[in-house]
């Protein structure tokens, strides 16, 4: 065939309709299982506002979920000295976190009223009971053993916090990366019990230091300002959700038993990946 006929050929091939004819269901649901997604919204009141609230409380869920995956493969990436691959999920899970952070916008500007039209329909359920956001916590080295026992009634779920609460987090990989290249991160820091959270170090903020203050095409360098972008959207997710709830419910008590805004002014403090942040300081 000719270019010009391959040329002219193209725009009839363009009107096709595509293939509707297939053996049971659809291989797009086959894939996504998107029936069974929209089986998933349960609304327990008659409020409309009840849909928007479960449709995006679910979304974020399935964010939680893609980016701990992410996070442990670049943990598990640094493990095996792989800084590329690493680099890689850590790029891939910013775009992910990006839009977990986006996901508040349906949320975000709900009145006092508007959120009491269905509040009481949730009952005790509360975002910090979240499995998938308690990995991505631990994935952060903020571990808290305390806050797996309230998965104790689902056995599964229990297993797999337990499991990950006794793992290395990604912030302790990064470390244990830069004490293998040769960096002097000490080695309490490098056997750390890695079950309690992370407590801040001033040898490794010497460390960060050191990374930042040298030449700035050193890949490290480029580590460290991925980690950055990372916990600056963590930090952006904790103040979006503490200005959504402030916004909707002032300064009442919280679902599932939590001071409401209070827990989330406190959670909101609490610094990510610290010694890249202080650092700058003594650039």
């Amino acid at each position: 065939m000719t270019e010009q006929t391959s040329a002219l050929a193209t725009p009839a091939a363009a009107d096709e309709a595509p293939q509707v004819q297939f053996e049971g269901t659809t291989p797009y649901e086959d894939y996504v299982h998107a029936s069974l997604l929209s089986t998933l919204q349960r609304p327990l009141s008659n409020d409309p506002g009840e849909m928007a609230f479960i449709v995006t409380t679910q979304v974020m869920e399935l964010w939680f979920t893609l980016i701990v995956y992410e996070w442990r493969t670049a943990r598990d990436a640094l493990l095996k000295d792989d800084l590329e691959q690493a680099m890689d999920a850590l790029r891939r899970s910013r775009r992910s976190h990006q839009a977990l952070n986006d996901s508040w916008t349906p949320l975000a500007a709900l009145t006092p009223a508007q959120f009491n039209g269905f509040r009481a329909a949730f009952g005790e359920a509360s975002g910090f009971q979240s499995a998938q956001y308690r990995h991505m916590e631990f994935l952060l080295a903020d571990k808290s053993r305390s806050m797996v026992q309230a998965h104790r009634g689902h056995p599964a779920v229990y297993a797999e916090l337990e499991e990950a609460l006794a793992e290395p987090s990604l912030y302790d990989e990064v470390l244990r990366f830069l004490y293998r290249r040769g960096l002097p991160v000490p080695e309490h820091v490098v056997e750390r019990d890695v079950t309690e959270a992370y407590q801040p170090d001033s040898w490794v903020e010497e460390v960060w230091r050191q990374i930042y203050a040298g030449p700035q095409d050193d890949p490290l360098v480029r580590l460290g300002e991925e980690l950055t972008e990372v916990a600056e959207l963590v930090l952006r997710w904790r103040s979006d959700h503490l200005l959504a709830t402030r916004r909707a419910m002032g300064a009442k008590a919280g679902s599932g038993g939590s001071p409401g805004v209070a827990w989330l002014e406190k959670r909101a403090q609490r610094s990510v990946f610290p010694e890249l942040w202080t650092a700058r300081s003594y650039v």
